[in-house]
């Protein structure tokens, strides 16, 4: 049987690597970084990790592990008054922190949905807003990516309590939710919006949902730290009921041990520098309008920091990123299962401390690939 089950998994890896899929761990490569998430370089800012070292060594019971989850041993008056200072930055009622994004969708989507609820998905929408609704009871359906009028046509005809779930800013393709009208939409059926705002936070000030003050209008928004705030784990937003639901009813925050004070100290870093250092943020919007004054065609937003260029078959997607990886600069080769096959595109990730020469050298070579198609 162990034999028969080894085989059958080899066969499965054995086909991902002859259509060129096969995924494998590399190290972080020595070059222009244009593939991390680390927008506004935080993650990386000496100024940035000699404030939380400091906060550290005047606080160094936050390095105590938490011991058990946050309902039996793993709580701490420290964790919750950086959940209230999170809240209070958001403007909305409490915040909830979680290990990652991806346990933080998985904690929503497995436990407010009900059994007799339908779950309407954006196509596009984020992996781990998916397997949450996997451990849902509730029917789920998808809708065309960002198009009002096909979701408006699921609501219609959807008996029942629906649930929409967006990102605000889409992770591969770099395009923006169309929120206030989805907002709308919402309302008028009533339906509850749920709203992945992963890689507008930071980027955006607080998240798209907090610049365009629709904090009330939705059910829950999920911000996460590991992008733009260059630290780690994710936090659920929403008033004193959802809150109050998920600690009672989601599985993946009841059962997980919690998460030490100096990660909660680490988030709260970030937010303060980042209050103390407005430039990165138009920094940032500086060197996308750099990337996109070359013209390149996009799927993405002028203003987003994902810039993702079409170039369809894994084979030639492949081969520009290694001739990238040549020069020196690092990008991300987006190909089937994580997007449909002939969409294959090279994501490109922008950053406050990319320079401009930098970023013309990529699009000089960009712009020479596409032209000799």
């Amino acid at each position: 049987m162990r034999d028969g089950v080894l085989a059958q998994l080899s066969q499965d890896l054995a086909r991902r690597e002859e259509q060129g899929i096969l995924r494998e761990l590399r190290v972080k490569g020595q070059g222009v970084d244009f593939y991390s998430n680390d927008y506004l370089g935080l993650a990386s800012n000496n100024a940035c990790h000699e404030m939380l070292t400091a906060a550290l060594q005047h606080n160094p019971q936050w390095l105590r592990g938490a011991t058990g989850s946050r309902l039996v041993s793993g709580n701490s008056a420290f964790v919750l008054s950086v959940e209230d200072f999170i809240a209070k930055q958001h403007e909305t009622e409490r915040a909830l922190l979680f290990p990652s994004g991806y346990m933080a969708n998985l904690a929503l989507f497995s436990c407010l949905p009900k059994r007799n609820d339908t779950i309407l998905l954006d196509e596009f929408v984020h992996r781990s807003v998916i397997d949450g609704c996997r451990l849902s009871f509730a029917k789920k359906m998808r809708f065309l990516h960002n198009d009002l009028d096909h979701l408006e046509s699921r609501l219609a005809k959807t008996p029942g309590k629906c649930w929409i779930a967006v990102e605000s800013l889409y992770s591969m393709e770099g395009d923006f939710a169309p929120l206030h009208d989805l907002v709308l939409l919402a309302e008028r059926y009533g339906a509850s919006l749920i709203v992945d705002e992963a890689h507008a936070m930071g980027v955006f000030g607080y998240g798209l949902v907090y610049t365009q003050a629709l904090q009330e209008r939705v059910c829950a928004t999920v911000v996460t730290y590991g992008k733009a705030m260059g630290a780690h784990g994710a936090a659920v937003l929403g008033n004193n009921t959802v809150i109050d639901y998920l600690v009672n009813f989601a599985a993946p925050f009841i059962y997980t041990t919690g998460q030490p004070d100096w990660f909660a100290a680490t988030i709260r870093n970030s937010y303060e520098f980042l209050k103390m250092n407005p430039r990165l943020r138009e920094d940032l919007q500086s060197r996308i309008t750099c990337f996109t004054s070359a013209g390149l065609p996009t799927f993405s937003g002028a203003s987003s920091p994902v810039q993702s260029v079409p170039f369809p078959g894994v084979a030639r997607l492949m081969a520009v990123r290694e001739m990238l990886e040549s020069q020196s600069l690092f990008t991300f080769a987006v190909r089937p299962p994580t997007v449909q096959s002939g969409s294959e595109r090279l994501r490109i990730s922008l950053h406050a401390f990319n320079t401009d020469a930098e970023i013309r050298q990529l699009t000089t070579i960009l712009k020479e690939l596409h032209d000799t198609e």
